[in-house]
C-alpha cells in the first residue's frame, strides 16, 4: 500500500523532529508543514521528506489540506496525519497498513485510528475496531477519496475541533471512522492538572487564552453543523464548555484573558465570524473616574465589595463581558 505522511510543525523542540524517525521509514513520503512565523528551516529536504515553510501560522487545518493536496498530486490514496507531539511507533503504523490491507473493500471507510492513549487508565474494548463519532488528528491513515468528496479539513476553524468535524462530515457522506483497539499510540494532551475542591477532582485542560478563544467558537460552529446527526453529543459538547468556563474561573491562571477570549468566542460564533483571530493584549480601556472625580461604577462597586469583605457576587448575565475587568480590579 502506498502511503503518505503529513506531520504539522509549530516552534518545535528537538524531540518533536526527533518524532518523525519512528514512521518515515515504513511510509513513501513526509510532508513536514511549519506553521512557525520565521523563516528558520528546521528540517532538510531528502528523497522521502519535504519541508514546507508556510512562514505563518496558518492553522492546523491549513497546514493538514497542505500536505494532502501535495500528497493528492504525487498520486497517494493513503495519508498518515501527525501531531509534532505524538508518540506513534512503526508497528502501530504497520499494523494500521495490514489491517487495511487485510480489507476486501476499503471504499466506506473514511479513516483508520489507533487507539489514543492519552493516560486516562480507560479500558480498552475487547473488540477489534470502533466506528468513532471523533477521533484526534494525530496517528490516522485519511482515505485521500473521502477527504476529496468531504472537501478536506475546514480552514476556517484554524486550530480546534478540527478533527471533530473531519470525522462527522465523514459520517455524513456515509464512511467510517474506525479505531483500531488493539493498535496503541501515546498522546499528550496540554499541560493538564487535576485541583481537589471539597473532596471532587477537576481535570483542567490549562489550554492558552488564544485555544480558549477556538474552543469555544469552534463547538459552538459543531453544534450548529451536526445537532441533528449527533444531538445528545452536541448537548454534552455545551455541557464540557460550561464545566471548562467555571474551571478556568476557579482554577487556572491567566484567568483573565482565558475568560475574556472566551467571551468573544461566544459572540463571534453569534456573529458569524469564522477564521484566524488576533489576539491584542488589552483591547479595552475603561473609565474609573469620571471627569468630576466621581467613581464609575466598575470602580466603585469593586472598592465597596473589598471594604465589605464579600467573598460571592451573583449578577444578571448581562454583567458577563466585563467579567474579566472586574477580576483584574479586585486582583489589582
Amino acid at each position: 500500500m502506498k502511503l503518505a505522511a503529513v506531520v504539522v510543525f509549530y516552534k518545535p523542540s528537538k524531540d518533536n523532529i526527533k518524532n518523525i524517525d519512528a514512521y518515515k521509514d515504513v511510509v513513501d513520503k513526509v510532508y513536514v508543514v511549519d506553521n512557525t512565523d520565521d523563516d528558520i528551516v528546521r528540517i532538510k529536504d531528502t528523497k522521502k521528506i519535504e519541508y514546507i515553510n508556510l512562514k505563518e501560522n496558518k492553522g492546523i487545518a491549513y497546514a493538514l489540506n497542505t500536505g494532502a493536496n501535495k500528497a493528492i498530486e504525487e498520486g497517494y490514496k493513503w495519508l498518515l496525519t501527525m501531531d509534532q507531539d505524538s508518540k506513534i511507533t512503526k508497528k502501530n503504523v504497520t499494523d494500521m497498513i495490514s489491517f487495511l490491507e487485510k480489507q476486501k473493500s476499503t471504499k466506506d471507510i473514511g479513516l483508520v485510528s489507533p487507539y489514543q492513549d492519552i493516560g486516562m487508565d480507560e479500558i480498552i474494548p475487547d473488540n477489534e475496531t470502533d466506528d468513532m463519532i471523533e477521533m484526534m488528528t494525530s496517528g490516522n491513515i485519511v482515505n485521500l477519496d473521502a477527504y476529496q468528496k468531504i472537501g478536506g479539513w475546514k480552514d476556517w476553524m484554524f486550530i480546534d475541533c478540527v478533527d471533530t468535524d473531519f470525522c462527522m462530515n465523514l459520517h455524513k457522506h456515509g464512511y467510517k471512522v474506525l479505531r483500531l483497539n488493539k493498535v496503541i499510540m501515546e498522546h499528550h494532551l496540554g499541560e493538564r492538572t487535576f485541583p481537589k475542591l471539597f473532596g471532587k477532582v477537576y481535570d483542567c485542560s490549562n489550554h492558552n487564552a488564544m485555544r480558549r478563544y477556538y474552543i469555544i467558537r469552534n463547538n459552538l460552529y459543531i453544534c450548529d453543523m451536526y445537532k441533528d446527526m449527533y444531538p445528545e453529543y452536541c448537548k454534552r459538547l455545551i455541557r464540557i464548555q460550561k464545566g471548562q468556563f467555571k474551571r478556568v474561573l476557579v482554577f487556572e491562571k491567566d484567568k483573565i484573558h482565558k475568560i475574556r477570549n472566551m467571551i468573544k468566542g461566544y459572540k463571534d460564533h453569534k456573529k458569524g465570524i469564522k477564521g484566524k483571530m488576533k489576539f491584542p493584549e488589552n483591547d479595552e480601556d475603561f473609565v474609573l473616574l469620571k471627569s468630576d472625580g466621581i467613581p464609575t461604577y466598575h470602580f466603585a462597586h469593586a472598592v465597596d465589595d473589598h471594604l465589605m469583605r464579600t467573598t460571592h457576587v451573583v449578577r444578571g448575565d448581562e454583567w458577563l463581558p466585563t467579567l474579566p475587568f472586574h477580576i483584574q480590579l479586585f486582583q489589582a
